[in-house]
C-alpha cells in the first residue's frame, strides 16, 4: 500500500465522487479500527525506529505508511461515508507488557493512551495534507493538541464532512482500543464497527500455519465468544452484541476495501447477531 496514494489519488477522487452521486453506502456512518502497528509497518525511508534485526515488534512512526492509510480513509470519505476512527499505540507502548516487565497497570495504560493521541495526531497531519478536515477528540483532557471527546459535538463534526479521530482509548486504564471503538461506536450512532488487520477476514483455524483455513463471510458474537476468536478482545464482543453494532473484519493493505466495506462489497468477514 505504501505510496498508493501520490499514484492513484486522482482516480479515487474521481471513483468517490461516483459512488458518493449514487448512494450506494451500506453504512453510512462507521467506526473505523486501526491498530498502532499499522502504522509502523512496511518500514522504510519514513520510518522512525526500525527494530527489525532485534526480533522485537516493530516500533515508530513510518509516514508513507501513514500517509497510505490515510488515502484510504479519504477514498472512503469522497464517497460519502461519515467516518470515526479510533487508533491503538501498539507502535508506541503496549500497557499490558509493560505491566508484565513491572511496571503498575493503571500507569503503564495511560501511558497507552497517550500512546494513542500522537497516533491520532500523526493521522489527522496525513489527512488534512489531503484535503480531508479532520478533528482529533480526546478522552483524557490535553487541550493544547485535541479537543475533549464530547459526544454531541463528535456527531456535529461527522455530519459537517469532517472525519474524526477518538484519542485516549476510554480514558480509563484496563480497557483496550478494541473497548472503547465499540463504545464510541454505539456512542456516535455508527452503523458498524471496521476492524482493519493484516489478514481478509476470521478464518476457522490460523491461515499463516494451516494453508487448508478457511475464511468465514459471516460468524455470530456468540462463536466469537465462545470460541475465543482474538480478532477483537472479549469486552469489545460482548459490548458489539449486547448493542448489536456489526463488525466487519478486513484486509487494511488491499487498496479501496474501506470503500468497498462502506459500500457493502463481499469482502472480509461480518459479525452479527446470526450466522
Amino acid at each position: 500500500m505504501e505510496g498508493s496514494d501520490s499514484q492513484s489519488a486522482a482516480g479515487k477522487a474521481e471513483a468517490g465522487a461516483e459512488a458518493s452521486a449514487s448512494g450506494r453506502l451500506r453504512w453510512k456512518r462507521v467506526l473505523l479500527k486501526l491498530s498502532g502497528e499499522a502504522f509502523a509497518a512496511d518500514h522504510g525511508p519514513g520510518a522512525i525506529v526500525d527494530r527489525e534485526a532485534n526480533k522485537e515488534p516493530r516500533v515508530g512512526l513510518n509516514y508513507a505508511t501513514i500517509r497510505a492509510i490515510a488515502s484510504e480513509v479519504v477514498y472512503a470519505h469522497q464517497a460519502g461515508a461519515e467516518i470515526a476512527i479510533v487508533i491503538g499505540a501498539g507502535n508506541i507502548i503496549r500497557g499490558e507488557r509493560a505491566a508484565e516487565a513491572g511496571m503498575e497497570r493503571a500507569g503503564a495504560d495511560y501511558m497507552g493512551m497517550l500512546g494513542t493521541v500522537i497516533n491520532s495526531m500523526a493521522l489527522q497531519d496525513a489527512l488534512e495534507k489531503q484535503g480531508v478536515p479532520t478533528r482529533v477528540m480526546s478522552a483524557i483532557a490535553m487541550a493544547e493538541v485535541a479537543e475533549p471527546f464530547i459526544r454531541r459535538r463528535a456527531i456535529r463534526h461527522l455530519e459537517k464532512g469532517r472525519v474524526v479521530v477518538l484519542a485516549g482509548g476510554t480514558g480509563n486504564p484496563f480497557f483496550t482500543t478494541d473497548t472503547a471503538a465499540a463504545l464510541r461506536a454505539n456512542e456516535i450512532r455508527a452503523g458498524a464497527v471496521l476492524k482493519a488487520t493484516n489478514v481478509d477476514g476470521i478464518y476457522d483455524k490460523d491461515p499463516r500455519k494451516h494453508p487448508d483455513a478457511v475464511r468465514h463471510t459471516h460468524v455470530s458474537y456468540d462463536e466469537c465468544i465462545q470460541n475465543n476468536l482474538r480478532v477483537m478482545d472479549q469486552t469489545a464482543f460482548t459490548f458489539c452484541r449486547e448493542y448489536d453494532i456489526p463488525i466487519v473484519v478486513f484486509d487494511i493493505a488491499q487498496e479501496g476495501n474501506i470503500r468497498r466495506v462502506v459500500q457493502g462489497d463481499n469482502i472480509g468477514t461480518l459479525v452479527s447477531k446470526s450466522a
